[in-house]
């Protein structure tokens, strides 16, 4: 159970704040934002507020925000019977697609025609009537859909083909970039909460008793200056050094902390590690314990987790592409047995890292993610003009099938590894 809690707290956060960022943009351009989902499938609980309803689905494995013009319209269509509100001006400020609202001051109309878009009218037979009617709709007018969703009708100007270039970029982008803001923020958090960050220099950390390191005259804060008469510039470097002496005397150079130099002559215990023997003194690495450190390292390590995955994706490219290397929601929840072990510290870094990822993964040109419509948005700066709205339909469409079928085939792969082997 903490396990499954764990993974929908992470994989919520996540969610949550990426939609945020294209909720709040939309916004800001003017664009009615329908809906505000949590998962996907069939709804458990919405709530209206304002202009838009928010709800929880049925799936926990993502959500959207469903933004008017950009996303499908209500199941509205000529001969459907709905019910519908009207005003004190008899205006229509409700239609209920589901149909069973039973209050008496709805009426029932054959819907002929509609327009919610510009002239805004509903044209229909009341009731037994046999000759039709038109309503005018008002512009907030409220549209309750097949599973009881209600959502606000969208005309033309707000819609979001009616915001400028540049709004619906910054739209586009706003998912991936509070992605991003969000690592900061956790890697930040991380610093904090764990009392510093790891040093890269070649400095002394802690000194774990009962070690050769301990029985030597080493000291936290120490710098390491050459090993064997080798140079040593960071702590991989006197890391790989150690590992491939085991066993061996090693003469170290080292500088206190006052700045005053000294030599030391350690022998590294003889450790085995995926069938090799390797060496250790037992050190860590220097905790970097400074504001200054710990607000840098909220930046640095996500600019560290980026340029990983961009060279993995380059990967696919130059040594080619296997579905080994991806990993899908299976593969996250099996991750998160081991950092739920590492207690909070463990949950911040998985956060940090997976908004990362997703940040990333949402960038890339691929019709129906984020970066798709980015494409889109810069092939429309270069021509001066739109793609139509059935062509950009189609790329989208097919960007989908595209990503349901690596989905498909990432998830069974996940399953395999995971609980089949």
């Amino acid at each position: 159970m903490e396990n499954i809690l764990a993974f929908l707290l992470v994989f919520g956060i996540i969610v949550v704040v990426h939609e945020f960022g294209h909720f709040y943009f939309a916004k800001r351009a003017g664009i009615l934002v329908r809906e505000f989902a949590i998962g996907f499938g069939p709804k458990l609980f919405h709530h209206r507020k304002g202009e838009t309803t928010y709800t929880i689905r049925m799936f926990p494995v993502g959500g959207y925000v469903r933004m008017a013009g950009y996303e499908e319209e209500a199941d509205l269509r000529p001969g459907m019977a709905v019910k519908v509100t009207l005003d004190k001006a008899d205006k229509v400020e409700k239609i209920d697609i589901q149909g069973t609202n039973e209050s008496v001051d709805t009426v029932p109309i054959e819907v002929s025609s509609f327009d919610l878009e510009e002239e805004m009218y509903l044209t229909g037979r009341v009731g037994t009537d046999t000759e039709e009617k038109t309503f005018q709709v008002n512009r907030d007018a409220l549209l309750v859909e097949k599973d009881g969703t209600i959502l606000q009708v969208a005309p033309k100007d707000r819609q979001f083909q009616s915001a400028s270039l540049l709004q619906r970029m910054l739209t586009n982008f706003a998912g991936p970039l509070n992605n991003f803001i969000l690592a900061i923020l956790a890697f930040t958090l991380l610093a904090f909460v764990q009392g510093g960050v790891s040093s890269n220099d070649s400095l002394i950390g802690e000194i774990t008793e009962d070690t050769p390191a301990a029985e030597s005259n080493l000291e936290t804060g120490d710098r390491v200056l050459s090993i064997g008469g080798e140079d040593v510039e960071s702590w991989n470097e006197m890391v790989m050094v150690i590992q491939e002496n085991p066993g061996e005397e090693l003469a170290f150079q080292m500088e206190d902390k006052s700045g005053n130099t000294y030599k030391e002559s350690i022998v590294p215990m003889t450790f085995e590690q995926d069938g090799e023997d390797i060496g250790r003194i037992g050190i860590a690495a220097y905790m970097e314990d400074s504001v200054s450190a710990k607000l840098s390292y909220g930046f640095t390590n996500t600019v560290f987790i980026i340029s990983q995955i961009f060279s993995l994706l380059a990967s696919f490219f130059t040594g080619g592409f296997s579905v080994d290397q991806l990993g899908g929601p299976v593969a996250i929840y099996a991750t998160t047995e081991a950092v739920v072990q590492a207690g909070a510290i463990g949950l911040i870094s998985w956060l940090g890292f997976l908004s990362v990822n997703l940040g990333i993964m949402n960038l890339l040109p691929i019709p129906a993610l984020d970066g798709g419509k980015l494409l889109l948005n810069i092939i429309e700066g270069i021509r001066g003009k739109p793609i139509s709205q059935d062509k950009e339909g189609y790329i989208t469409l097919i960007g989908a099938l595209f990503l349901v079928i690596l989905m498909l085939l990432v998830t069974w792969n996940d399953i395999q590894t995971f609980f089949l082997n």
